[in-house]
C-alpha cells in the first residue's frame, strides 16, 4: 500500500463532505460501513480513504454525544 506521510483530511464545503485519505492509490472498490460514512479500497481490499456524507451534522452528533457521555460520567 502507498501511504500518506500523514492521513489528510479534506472538507467539501458545498456537498457537506468529509474526507479522509489514509493512502494514496486508485480506488477499485467501497463499502458502506454505517450510513452515510463510506470505505474506499484500493485493488488489495485496502482502506484507502474514508468518506462521511453529511459531515456537519454527523459531527455535531458525534461530539455531543461523547460530551454528554463525559459529563454522566462526572455526575
Amino acid at each position: 500500500m502507498s501511504k500518506v506521510k500523514k492521513p489528510q483530511l479534506r472538507y467539501f464545503e458545498e456537498e457537506d463532505i468529509l474526507y479522509l485519505m489514509l493512502a494514496e492509490g486508485e480506488e477499485v472498490n467501497s463499502v458502506e460501513i454505517a450510513p452515510d460514512i463510506t470505505a474506499e479500497l484500493n485493488a488489495e481490499g485496502e482502506i484507502i480513504g474514508i468518506e462521511i456524507l453529511n459531515a456537519g451534522r454527523f459531527l455535531q452528533e458525534a461530539l455531543l454525544e461523547t460530551v454528554q457521555a463525559k459529563i454522566l460520567a462526572l455526575e
